[in-house]
């Protein structure tokens, strides 16, 4: 991973983070699904997702208190990798919906390479929508399903055709 992807990450977590430990993630995901949403087919393998998730944001309580993420996501296929930073909520107990929004830098061609079979996705900046649907196991175990979209919505440039994956992630919280 180029280490401007690491360094982003490192930073957002350190401004965001809230002094609790809060809990770490990891999933594996189908990678560039057709959802619909996007242009899908161009990339092939799966993802490694791998993340922390802190405490909730107290600043933030009008808005319902979202919690701060971050995460990498590395594709087996040599594809996409991408590294996502936001802040997500949960809504429910032993079951649950997360719902979440941040930004994610990704690994892809900066711009349409003719022959390659790669995603061009039109800016190195994306926003990164997601949706998980949980239950937690144990007091400190949960299995999650989640969808993560990248995608810029045309505001960075024309090009444009997006990324969706589909995945379980196992949670482990600290406290």
């Amino acid at each position: 991973m180029k280490p401007i992807l690491a360094g982003a990450c490192v930073a957002l977590i350190h401004l965001a983070a809230p002094a609790e430990a809060g809990e770490i993630f990891a999933g594996l995901y189908a990678h560039d699904v057709n959802t619909g949403l996007t242009k899908s087919g161009f990339e092939e393998g799966v993802d490694l997702e791998l993340g922390w998730r802190g405490g909730r944001i107290d600043a933030l309580d009008f808005v319902g208190g979202p919690r701060p993420h971050a995460y990498v996501s590395l594709n087996s296929g040599g594809n996409t990798h991408f590294a996502a930073a936001g802040i997500s909520w949960t809504i429910g107990r032993r079951f649950y919906l997360r719902p979440g929004i941040g930004v994610a830098v990704h690994t892809g061609p900066g711009r349409v390479v003719p022959g390659d079979d790669r995603i061009d996705f039109g800016s190195r900046l994306l926003f990164a929508p997601e949706l998980g649907i949980g239950a937690r196991l144990t007091d400190r175990v949960a299995l999650e399903a989640s969808w993560v979209h990248l995608s810029h919505a045309q505001l960075l440039s024309p090009q444009n055709p997006g990324l969706d994956t589909i995945g379980l992630r196992l949670n482990y919280r600290f406290r």
